[in-house]
């Protein structure tokens, strides 16, 4: 019997790492089995179908969201809106791409007069420490010694030196060629207050590109005539503190919502639909280069902006019929106390506990794990806004067209806004290129497989 077993064991493990199949139709034999990763901060929603649009009257009369059956498929959602210290995660990489760039631009251009250099400074150091990387081919293969000769020494994917830290300090700065790039990345002493000079924000603009896949599928045609790219400063407008309120005292939020680290947890304003797009290509990149490193690694689906139905279906909770997140009934406990961050009583913005916005993390969560549904910022979706169509097509890549369209849909209420945008079918919109102080955003991703077992 054991030698029955130990044969039959034998054979299992032949056929199964031989090539042998018999002449059976048995599929490509993967490395390794496929397991979904959970991004960190984000929650599964499961997918499914439910009742989208105002269930009951529409007191404002807009009749803009009629009820309709939805069905989305299981996608991951920020738990959180996204906050000031993840959006200055963003900018401080195009910050830091943005010097090193120009430090290694400014390397090149001092070591073509290194022979010649009077101060008797052969430039093997400063500056030449944020110099691009040499490769060293020697060990490389085929495919990567075929790609250093056309491109790298040649292009503009020339690896920059990430090893070397920045010095930011003046005091501290290496050499003349260095203060030299610094002093054009730092706003004039015209412009300076008290002689401070800062880093020239107009300066962190973010090249990225997209596939136009829709447009792709529908017209056909060569592939390059359907990757568009955009250039756009991707800073938040911190002035809207002021310019959304003539008639308020702001100014301590112009000059410290962002910058101050007080405010880390707190979700991030002042961004445009635009700049919101572009945080998800980062996002999307970010992982994918960290999994490029990684030996059998795959790469992740894109992240970005959720859509209309999406949105609504995530912030129901897996209720249906509710009317808040939360579920039905008025804004406040048994006890009380208020559920969100809003506007109540004729205006008292600070009864709920704010004045204005509040941590990302506040309040309770709905029942898929999700905090500020309701209220705290208003949240841009990836879906257009058309009155005359009500709800729009909910493409999960905007093509073209799509981004063409100025209005996009805005979801969730904020904390400047009545009860009446609190309700999860409650829709309002505002132009893609605006900034406002009570419009933040989260992602999603989709999510590969079943989330059914």
């Amino acid at each position: 019997m054991k030698k029955a077993a130990i044969f039959a064991l034998l054979m299992a493990v032949f056929y199964s790492c031989g090539s042998n199949d018999r002449g059976e139709l048995v599929g490509v034999k993967n490395t390794k089995k496929w397991f979904s990763e959970k991004p960190y901060g984000m929650a599964l929603i499961p997918g499914g179908s439910f009742t989208m649009g105002k269930q009951d009257e529409d007191l404002l009369g807009t009749m803009s969201a009629p009820t309709k059956t939805v069905t989305v498929r299981p996608y991951y959602m920020d738990e959180t809106e996204i906050t000031n210290k993840e959006y200055k995660e963003f900018v401080f990489w195009v910050r830091d791409s943005i010097v090193r760039t120009k430090l290694a631009n400014q390397a090149e251009f001092a070591s073509l007069g290194a022979s010649d250099d009077p101060t008797g400074n052969n430039r093997t150091s400063g500056i030449q420490n944020y110099a691009y990387k040499v490769m060293d081919t020697t060990d490389s293969n085929a495919y990567q010694k075929y790609m250093y000769d056309n491109y790298y020494q040649f292009d503009t994917i020339k690896p920059l030196n990430w090893d070397e830290e920045i010095v930011w300090k003046k005091e501290e700065f290496p050499d003349v060629d260095y203060v030299e790039v610094m002093d054009s990345l730092f706003i004039s002493r015209e412009e300076a207050v008290d002689g401070i000079r800062t880093f020239n924000t107009k300066s962190l603009n973010y090249k990225y590109s997209w596939f136009d896949r829709d447009n792709a599928a529908r017209k056909g045609g060569s592939r390059k005539d359907f990757v568009q790219s955009e250039v756009l400063n991707i800073y938040p407008d911190t002035t809207v503190w002021v310019k959304d309120f003539n008639y308020s005292y702001n100014d301590p939020m112009h000059q410290d919502y962002f910058y101050h680290q007080s405010y880390g947890d707190y979700p991030v304003v002042g961004v445009t639909w635009g700049q919101a797009t572009a945080f998800c290509n980062w996002r999307t990149k970010k992982k994918n280069d960290y999994l490029r490193g990684k030996k059998g690694s795959v790469q992740v689906p894109d992240f970005r902006l959720p859509t209309e139905a999406e949105w609504e279906y995530a912030a129901r909770g897996g209720l249906e019929f509710a009317t808040y997140p939360w579920g039905s009934g008025g804004t406040t406990s048994d006890r009380g106390c208020f559920l969100a961050n809003f506007k109540p009583v004729r205006g008292n913005y600070s009864v709920d506990g704010a004045l204005y916005t509040m941590e990302a993390k506040s309040f309770n969560a709905n029942d898929y794990g999700l905090y500020n549904m309701a209220g705290n910022v208003s949240e841009w979706t990836n879906t257009a806004y058309n009155l005359s169509s009500y709800y729009m097509a909910s493409t999960m890549n905007p093509n073209v067209e799509d981004r063409k369209n100025k209005r996009k849909i805005i979801r969730g209420g904020s904390w400047k806004d009545v009860s009446y945008y609190l309700e999860v079918a409650s829709r309002d919109y505002e132009y893609a290129d605006t900034a406002r102080s009570y419009i933040g955003f989260r992602t999603v991703q989709n999510y590969i497989g079943t989330a059914n077992k």
